[in-house]
């Protein structure tokens, strides 16, 4: 992984307890496989653990690693590095984006609540009339029975669903992997993703980036949301049609609330920064700042339960990639 997040992914207490289970050698951390001492590391190397910007896994690299037989990473995705000959060869994968699914989940749940009363067009309005009759009951705003669509039952999809579970919310679900049963244990209806969409005040995005998934949001879809609902984007910046969204922001139909855009970072005249109902963030919903420590928890959990002879908990295959976020 890049050598600056070691420290932010394994503070000296969580590297302590790594290193009682495992011989680490921190000397190749930021090292490309090609080059000469991280070719000889591999040789030995049993378990890697990998992070944001691991070079790619392919065939070569795994010849010069005979003998790993683990991929522990921190981290969520692993579409960028790991290749179908690590699974070819049998070798375990393990991630933590069920850790990284966490402050996701949360930063969602914030905007929903947020979003549910008005704040960030009230805020708009205070800033610029520097006043606001006192006492006047705002109609149209306020979270009690307002009706939230969660598009993709991903890892983050999943624990959003039990967070929004105590509040006074009409919750449901589209996602084409999941059948009745299943939307039912999670305690949600299962809708077709039109149905969500023309039914919710609020449409969440979390589902996975994959060909079927490009512009799965476009200006058909934003069409069918009712006037003066709010789309969520935390999921990936691909799954909106932006050109579609920034007709239907200018139309005044929809509002928008993106952590994650098309894209990444958008080019400085776009028109998305100065729409007043565009809220946008800068891809912070993810593990950030004391969060990243969580990663590194999972995985020193993980590595014992390898050592211990037992399945990893977090263990994934290439048909997890196409169905979970």
């Amino acid at each position: 992984m890049t050598a600056g997040n070691v420290p932010r992914i394994f503070p000296p207490d969580t590297l302590a307890r790594l290193r009682e289970l495992v011989d680490i050698d921190l000397s190749t951390v930021a090292g490309d496989f090609t080059e000469p001492r991280a070719r000889a590391r591999l040789a030995d190397t049993e378990i890697l653990i990998t992070g944001w910007g691991c070079p790619v896994l392919d065939a070569g690299t795994l010849d010069a690693a005979p003998r790993l037989r683990a991929v522990l990473h921190a981290a969520g995705s692993v579409k960028s590095f790991v290749t179908p000959a690590v699974w070819e060869r049998g070798i375990v994968v393990s991630s933590a984006a069920a850790a990284n699914a966490l402050p996701v989940a949360e930063y969602t749940l914030a905007m929903i609540l947020l979003a549910g009363k008005d704040v960030f067009a009230h805020r708009e309005r205070l800033r610029a009339e520097r006043a606001f009759p006192y006492g006047e009951i705002l109609p149209g705003i306020g979270n009690f029975g307002r009706r939230v669509g969660i598009v993709g039952a991903s890892r983050i999809g999943r624990r959003l669903i039990e967070l929004l579970r105590p509040f006074d919310l009409a919750v449901s679900l589209a996602d084409p992997y999941v059948d009745e049963a299943g939307a039912a244990a999670l305690g949600v209806p299962l809708l077709p993703l039109d149905e969500l969409l023309a039914g919710s005040d609020v449409v969440t995005v979390h589902a996975p980036q994959t060909p079927e998934t490009w512009h799965l949001i476009g200006r058909r879809e934003l069409a069918l949301m009712p006037a003066g609902s709010v789309l969520v984007n935390t999921a990936r910046g691909s799954l909106v049609d932006h050109d579609a969204l920034v007709e239907a922001l200018r139309a005044g139909h929809v509002s928008a609330i993106l952590d994650v855009t098309d894209p990444e970072p958008l080019p400085a005249d776009s028109p998305l920064y100065d729409l007043p109902n565009a809220f946008l963030t800068p891809h912070l919903a993810g593990s950030q700042g004391n969060e990243v420590a969580r990663l590194g928890l999972t995985v020193l959990d993980e590595a014992g339960r390898l050592l211990s002879g037992k399945a990893p908990e977090f263990r994934i295959g290439p048909e997890d990639l196409e169905r979970t976020a």
